[in-house]
């Protein structure tokens, strides 16, 4: 009775499934937007852009702080003094961390983050950034890494970030044994519960990649077993895996069965027994299946449409489809990284309609034709598609809010259902008119 289900794939799946990849118009976030979840994480780190006064307004914008808080985070302006040579850029950048580092001494973690500005005059910030750390090692380690929207995807910011990080990791002994490390950015909650849940099973050493503090950086070698937690982490799990670690396969942990198989891989992979896995994680299944209950019967059967934008696109779409009975009208990434999403395109609905990169124009017409119930997008896009009548889903919310996990599985649901309701309420569905009615007309208004 306790036994967990084995998950069954969706007939054939969409492992071999032809995509359609587009490359034209482009509407995304640059990756400066990941310094607002990441400097949240790293509680002692600080994120300097070195940018122009639009990276500044993004940021500021994105994060929502007000004028009193003091963030982890700021933007070096690229000023026409600068661009104009009458400034030497590495003096001022040099000048500006001296000065912040004086003022900030708590921070233990500083990256130089570029920008599209910085990148187009070919300011080197990882020379930078080396002169600068062995200027301010051990109390203040520097990196760099791009969070330039140039040639990539809002979520890409935090994989360059964590990339940086990978060679700053301590080795681990050569002896040493078998240990799990978590690797993505998780809300704190999300990381206590799962915390839980791998104590419980006995299951252990684990640490959590990016760590809440910059000193306690797990190590890592050929015993480290990772497990990813965000599906845009290539360049990370590359950098991971050239240090001897092995990336564990698994669907990532949206949902009831994302979750499971995401923790049995771990399981199996760390010598849990099956009872015991099943004991641990049974309680928590069940009330996540008794709330996914009632959000499912306000989404089964709706249609929904995923522009490309986080990544996150097709762990979301599994979810929707097999947990909450949703129809997938098509469902577009930015980019489709087959092996990292093996087991989740393997869930997918057979002949579910798979598009990797963008073409805007030709994606909206798409969507305009199929008229899906809901639709998930950037933010550019999501006040046009109401406008013309669509019922819309902003893309960045599902990676500012957590979702991972058993207890944020509900939650998670809850962010497709409401926009839904909101529509419902705006435009309620005429009432049906009783046989033999006719409808009375103003002879003003025809």
């Amino acid at each position: 009775m306790n036994a967990v289900i084995p998950i069954q794939p969706a007939a054939m799946g969409c492992t071999d499934a032809p995509v359609l990849r587009e490359r034209g118009q482009r509407e995304v976030f640059c990756g400066l937007t990941g310094i607002i979840w990441l400097h949240r994480k790293i509680q002692d780190a600080f994120f300097l852009v070195v940018g122009s006064r639009t990276c500044a307004h993004l940021i500021q914008s994105a994060a929502g702080v007000m004028i009193f808080a003091e963030p982890r985070f700021a933007t070096a302006i690229i000023d026409e003094r600068d661009l104009a040579g009458l400034a030497d850029c590495n003096d001022e950048l040099d000048r500006v961390v001296t000065r912040l580092l004086a003022r900030r001494p708590e921070i233990k973690l500083l990256f130089l983050v570029g920008s599209c500005p910085s990148e187009v005059i070919k300011l080197d910030l990882s020379r930078a950034a080396q002169r600068l750390s062995s200027q301010f090692l051990p109390s203040v380690r520097v990196l760099n890494y791009s969070g330039s929207g140039i040639e990539t995807t809002f979520t890409q910011g935090e994989d360059a970030c964590l990339a940086s990080l990978v060679p700053s990791l301590p080795p681990a002994k050569a002896d040493a044994a078998p240990a799990l490390m978590v690797v993505g950015a998780l809300a704190d909650v999300v990381e206590d519960q799962f915390t839980r849940l791998f104590s419980a099973m006995e299951l252990g050493p684990v640490a959590f990649f990016p760590p809440r503090h910059a000193d306690r950086l797990p190590a890592v070698g050929p015993n480290t077993r990772f497990l990813l937690a965000q599906p845009f982490l290539a360049d990370t799990a590359a950098a991971l895996e050239a240090r001897g670690a092995c990336r564990l396969s698994a669907p990532f942990p949206l949902g009831v069965e994302g979750t499971t198989a995401w923790l049995r891989a771990a399981a199996d992979a760390m010598g849990v027994a099956a009872e015991r896995f099943d004991q641990v994680t049974l309680p928590a299944r069940e009330r996540a299946q008794s709330a996914l209950a009632r959000q499912r019967t306000q989404l089964a059967g709706k249609q929904i449409f995923f522009f490309p934008d986080s990544q996150l696109e097709i762990p979301l779409a599994r979810f929707l489809s097999r947990e909450l009975g949703m129809l997938l009208t098509e469902v577009g990434t930015p980019y489709l990284h087959r092996q990292h999403l093996a087991p989740e395109l393997t869930l997918l609905p057979t002949g579910t309609v798979l598009s990797e990169g963008q073409h805007v124009d030709n994606q909206l017409d798409r969507c305009r034709a199929a008229q899906p119930d809901i639709v998930v997008c950037g933010l550019g896009l999501a006040n046009p598609l109401e406008a013309e009548g669509f019922t819309t889903k902003w893309s960045i919310e599902l990676v500012f809010t957590p979702i991972q996990g058993y207890e944020q599985a509900a939650d998670l649901a809850e962010l497709f259902s409401r926009p839904l309701l909101r529509r419902q309420k705006i435009h309620p569905t005429p009432a049906a008119k009783p046989p033999g009615s006719t409808t009375a007309v103003n002879a003003v208004g025809v």
